[in-house]
């Protein structure tokens, strides 16, 4: 974070200063929303959430050395009082970037914008110093934050942009201005909150709307496989630079096939020149998330040759991502359980798929434990249905339907595709799904788990691994 003083901040936010006895004291760490994160240098702001407000914890973040508090009300220790504390760190977040003049990189889409922004990251890394978000930073909370994080010595940002409604991205982008926008795709999550694809069309194409026109440097990097994607060229001033598997994309692949193990591979083209890239991440949907990054990489003057190498040496930089780890009894656990759309799921079992044709040939058994799939509104039942018939189509061995009614819906799906009968079965929470696998699992077998993340189901891919202690491999660390 660039220094700021307490003035500097009451100023910026419009805040009031109280019980600060020096208001030239100086913010030169990040700010913290978790009071045991504090530490020398920080700022501690506080959100009143559904089970705990921040401002309770005030004093302790000040103890831990946090200069100040920004908050909504006194709390008995040094605070910038202002009326909305989301608005106060929007404001630090667009002072900072303009003052910095960082270039900044946004993307945006329906599904693989964490995996995606990790790949960038790693390859725009290589350029300079960069700077992104942890996990899935990308609401009005999580993007100033990352941004605030930046400093004098940071070459790029990477922001990444999630919405639940017209006008949420182009908020983001008053705080932080891209240069270059990234718009992956548009799927169905959310589509209960949206009304349908066109709505969510619109809601992404916000970020090309905003950005600088082609003769300022603005560029939009769009997905010319996707046809609500390929038509926002049209809504940009910015210059459009397209990537995919589409022939006539400046950044595409070509000759894209998977390993027994599921990692893909391809050739990289760009306009100035090709490169062999071999992925260290499962599933084939990562071509997709590799040509957005390597479009943004060509864009700031990376050579092909470099992009590729950096792509195949990239790993997951977020967790529960499909994470894959081998135990020592030789189940492989595939964690995938921070999230969970139709498109994501979809990505997910071919991707379990792939990795099965392997397992099949150790003996082994490909499971999916799978859970709700939320805000998916009037869609929900036939979304649900049909991930559970794709579970049977891929030929997945065995499927754990876990929750309540959506789950029993992909169970049901499952059942009603034709050939299944005691291979699907519905348990009603995590610990069920915990003990009927700890029962069944052999060596050999791969087990994919994947929700929403309101399910949970994060604590039986940690049962798995716990019941292990084996050894990781491919994308997990």
């Amino acid at each position: 974070m660039i220094p700021l003083s307490l003035a500097e901040i009451a100023a910026l936010t419009g805040g009031r200063q109280h019980d600060i006895t020096d208001p030239e004291a100086r913010i030169t760490g990040p700010v913290v929303i978790d009071s045991r994160e504090a530490g020398p240098g920080t700022l501690f702001a506080a959100f009143a959430g559904e089970r705990a407000d921040g401002h309770d914890f005030a004093a302790s973040a000040v103890a831990s050395g946090a200069v100040a508090v920004l908050a909504t009300r006194p709390v008995g220790a040094p605070a910038v009082v202002v009326d909305d504390v989301t608005r106060a760190l929007g404001a630090l977040a667009r002072h900072a970037v303009n003052k910095l003049g960082t270039q900044v990189v946004a993307l945006t889409g329906s599904s693989g914008k964490t995996s995606t922004k990790d790949l960038i990251a790693q390859l725009l890394g290589r350029l300079g110093p960069t700077v992104w978000p942890e996990g899935s930073q990308n609401n009005e909370i999580g993007l100033p934050l990352t941004a605030l994080r930046a400093d004098e010595t940071t070459r790029h940002l990477v922001l990444e942009m999630g919405a639940r409604g017209i006008g949420h991205i182009r908020y983001l982008t008053e705080l932080t201005p891209p240069r270059i926008g990234v718009v992956l795709n548009v799927g169905t999550a959310h589509i209960g909150e949206f009304g349908g694809r066109e709505q969510i069309a619109q809601a992404k194409g916000e970020l090309v709307e905003t950005l600088p026109t082609a003769d300022d440097g603005g560029v939009a990097v769009l997905n010319a496989d996707d046809p609500y994607v390929r038509a926002m060229a049209a809504r940009t001033s910015a210059r459009v630079l397209f990537f995919g598997e589409d022939p006539e994309a400046d950044v595409r692949a070509e000759n894209v096939r998977l390993s027994d193990r599921g990692t893909p591979a391809f050739t990289l083209h760009t306009p100035t020149g090709c490169g062999d890239v071999t992925m260290r991440l499962y599933g084939e949907h990562h071509v997709s998330n590799a040509l957005a990054a390597a479009a943004v990489a060509h864009q700031l003057g990376m050579p092909a040759g470099d992009i590729a190498d950096a792509l195949s040496s990239a790993s997951s930089l977020s967790r529960w991502r499909m994470e894959v780890t081998e135990r020592a009894d030789g189940v492989t656990v595939v964690n995938d359980a921070y999230n969970a759309n139709p498109d994501s799921m979809r990505a997910a079992l071919r991707a379990l798929s792939a990795m099965g044709e392997a397992a099949k040939a150790r003996g082994g058994r490909t499971w999916a434990v799978l859970g709700e799939m939320a805000e998916l509104g009037d869609d929900a039942l036939a979304e649900h249905d049909a991930i559970g018939r794709l579970a049977v189509r891929l030929n997945v061995s065995k499927l754990v339907a876990v929750g309540g009614r959506e789950a029993a819906w992909l169970d049901m799906g499952a059942k009603n595709e034709g050939s299944w009968g005691e291979e699907s079965v519905h348990v009603s929470g995590t610990e069920a799904a915990v003990e009927l696998l700890r029962g069944q699992l052999r060596a050999g077998d791969v087990v994919l788990v994947k929700a929403s993340r309101s399910v949970g189901l994060e604590k039986v891919a940690a049962a798995l691994l716990e019941d292990g202690s084996g050894e990781g491999e491919g994308s997990a660390r």
